[in-house]
């Protein structure tokens, strides 16, 4: 599903957009990231290192910002008795990952952002930070070097996997 959500997208922001900038586009969104835009990328005919630079750089940008203001955006959310229910919907979802992250923290953050599946990912990792009031430098670390990771096995997939399968 994700590939073909990813197939439309490409075609649909590459008419109208660079291929470079349409891997960053889809790389910023959340649920798509670097996953995403790593497979557009690919499916675009970008060389391997172009595709990496604009999906890490546009999976990583929104990243500082979020972990600065998430909990102030959402505890004002809730003081005002907006998006109740999608807020505790996050924070009960990320609650219920940040469980397995929370014995290892730092290296465990990292890992469930490298882990290139559905609902993984540095948005995830933001909440999941979130959740377990982690220092923020040591979060933007983490999800950093599990985005690289996850640029790794992503490429291996697509460039490597899907290049000798003949996709």
């Amino acid at each position: 599903m994700i590939d073909n959500i990813v197939t439309w997208l490409a075609t649909t922001l590459g008419a109208i957009l660079s291929k470079e900038l349409t891997v960053f586009v889809i790389s910023l969104m959340p649920i798509l990231e670097l996953r995403g835009g790593i497979l557009a990328g690919y499916f675009l005919g970008l060389p391997m290192w172009t595709t990496t630079f604009f999906a890490v750089l546009g999976n990583l940008l929104p990243i500082p910002f979020l972990l600065l203001f998430i909990e102030g955006i959402f505890n004002w959310c809730l003081e005002h008795n907006l998006m109740v229910k999608f807020i505790s919907g996050l924070r009960r979802r990320a609650q219920s990952k940040s469980e397995s992250v929370a014995k290892y923290e730092f290296w465990g953050l990292c890992l469930f952002v490298a882990i290139p599946l559905p609902g993984t990912g540095a948005w995830t990792g933001v909440l999941i930070a979130e959740a377990l009031q982690m220092n923020r430098k040591r979060a933007m670390l983490a999800i950093f070097l599990g985005v690289l990771i996850a640029s790794v096995v992503m490429l291996m997939v697509s460039y490597g996997l899907l290049n000798f399968i003949g996709l």
